[in-house]
């Protein structure tokens, strides 16, 4: 019997994250999640990744803690012996016109979203590079490619994912370490919940919002299918962005 194939996802109590973790579950992965502050939700989705018949256990630390990170990228090789994919998804926005922005809403948002990546990513990849195998998957958004007013914070986390991704790509390639991004548009989430669509609407040639679905099977294409895609920004987001 082949050895299961164990997922990582950060973030993963709700929206994208656990979107995701279901996808991968239904696929046969593993599922470690991730998550913070959200215990109940965390439970469900374990709850929910086991109905597929795989193994889910929840890991509570935040990203932006390194001590609690290395902790809890132990903890889960300690459970699952390996992992295979880690897709890092946990982030936050703190928008606000540059002018009016404060350091912290600055720090928060660069802390959790690209430092973090950091963070989990660095224990991990020394796990996969002893595997000799893995798929690394980062969170960006069609703002780090395009920018957005409101958004200097949230773009320049989401532009460094892209950064990193490439350069990760690069020098873990020889070890069978495949690195990628994607790069959601507009997706219902609690995030997007406050916009106007109508005027969204107008920009995005299939003239609607994505779903988490949607992300959640191009993270599992290149998770599992894409065996020769490495250092790529897969862009979803209805056409934004051409």
């Amino acid at each position: 019997m082949a050895e299961k194939k164990v997922a990582l996802i950060t973030g993963a109590s709700q929206g994208i994250g656990k979107v995701t973790a279901l996808k991968l579950a239904s696929c046969g992965y593993d599922i470690a999640i991730n998550y913070i502050g959200r215990e109940d939700d965390a439970k469900e989705v374990k709850k929910e990744c086991e109905a597929f018949g795989v193994e889910a256990e929840i890991f509570e630390f935040d990203v932006t803690n390194v001590e609690a990170v290395n902790a809890g990228i132990e903890a889960i090789h300690k459970r699952f012996g390996r992992i295979d994919v880690l897709v890092n998804n946990a982030g936050i926005t703190k928008d606000g016109l540059f002018l009016r922005m404060t350091p912290d809403q600055w720090n928060a948002v660069i802390n959790i979203n690209l430092t973090g990546a950091y963070n989990v990513t660095h224990p991990v990849v020394k796990i996969m590079m002893k595997q000799r195998v893995g798929s690394i998957i980062n969170m960006s958004s069609i703002v780090g490619v395009m920018g957005n007013a409101g958004q200097a914070n949230y773009s320049a986390s989401k532009a460094g994912l892209i950064g990193f991704t490439k350069s990760l790509a690069k020098e873990l390639g020889s070890r069978n370490i495949r690195v990628n991004a994607v790069a959601p548009g507009f997706i219902k989430t609690a995030m997007t919940a406050g916009l106007d669509n109508n005027e969204i609407y107008q920009h995005i040639p299939l003239r609607r919002m994505g779903e988490a679905e949607d992300i959640a099977t191009v993270i599992k294409f290149l998770a599992e299918d894409a065996t020769y895609v490495t250092g790529q920004v897969i862009g979803v987001d209805g056409g934004l962005v051409v």
